[in-house]
């Protein structure tokens, strides 16, 4: 396994389905006494740029959990909010931390903290990739017992950092993807085609959210306004308009699909409250799934 993790494709299939496991392996076990803590004594940077709920709780829980400790800095803690280069700021943290996650806005901030460091650098999520969140998808999709090679899976609405996860997962484990978005709202082109290049999977952009839903086991979106687009909110609303998630578009999914989302949610724009409180859901599962995911990656890398 890779020294980071910074995008779906930093890992192998196998590597994946390890992860998966030693994560459901961390669920099973819990908090109990006399579980298993092998980063007792190691110490993880949180940098975050972008704001967030279940990314930070998940990881300063999930890193108590494994017996060490979590260290968050805002760019209001750190030099890096004044000017100073990633660079130095990865070689200095390097000298006192075992690892590192980074929330933050480009892609290329993440590879330059992961090319400067001397330590375990994970993607807490950019505007290209959000591996983690995948990830726990993935295990909320093993749980309800669906088999992750052979899924439909169905990504409505912005082609966004989430989407660009689920395509590079859809190669690397050979399941069948389908993002209904309006036009220009793909995928990130670049990514689409690393990701065909890498694997099997068979991946396709369509208009409609009707053919993209038709068949699948799992129906995915995501809010059509992320962070640092809110001036882009009013035609954002307008071209996504019929690409919510609701009750006519769960009935041309597979008969006992479930129904994801990443949260934060907006209920009535890209997913209704019936269907989020409803039986199919299961986007507070994924939410729980992201510190047993993550766990799962902070106890490999550093540990290694």
């Amino acid at each position: 396994m890779r020294k980071d993790l910074l995008r779906i494709l930093d890992l192998s299939a196998p590597e994946l389905r390890a992860v998966l496991a030693s994560a459901r392996a961390w669920k099973r076990r819990g908090n109990r006494r006399g579980a298993p803590r092998p980063l007792a004594g190691k110490t993880l940077a949180m940098i975050f740029q972008k704001a967030s709920t279940r990314t930070r709780v998940s990881f300063e829980v999930g890193m108590t959990r494994l017996g060490g400790h979590a260290l968050f800095l805002s760019p209001a803690d750190t030099q890096i909010g004044r000017g100073e280069p990633v660079r130095d700021t990865a070689r200095v943290l390097s000298r006192y931390v075992d690892g590192i996650v980074i929330r933050t806005f480009l892609h290329e901030t993440a590879e330059e903290m992961a090319a400067w460091a001397g330590v375990p650098v994970i993607n807490g999520l950019t505007d290209d990739h959000h591996p983690c969140q995948v990830l726990a998808d993935l295990m909320t999709a093993q749980e309800r017992g669906i088999d992750l090679g052979g899924m439909k899976v169905a990504f409505i609405g912005d082609g966004n950092n989430v989407a660009n996860s689920w395509v590079e997962a859809a190669h690397l484990l050979g399941f069948s993807l389908r993002v209904a978005c309006p036009k220009g709202f793909e995928p990130n082109g670049r990514i689409l085609r690393e990701a065909s290049a890498a694997g099997k999977g068979d991946v396709r952009v369509v208009r409609d959210p009707s053919e993209a839903a038709e068949d699948a086991d799992i129906l995915y979106t995501d809010v059509w306004t992320s962070m640092g687009q809110e001036q882009e909110r009013r035609r954002r609303l307008r071209a996504f308009r019929g690409y919510c998630v609701d009750d006519s578009l769960l009935r041309a999914a597979r008969k006992g699909a479930i129904v994801m989302h990443c949260l934060p949610a907006h209920r009535g724009e890209e997913i209704t409250e019936e269907v989020m409180e409803g039986p199919r859901s299961a986007v507070f599962d994924e939410a729980e799934n992201r510190m047993h995911v993550q766990m799962a990656l902070l106890s490999r890398l550093i540990s290694n």
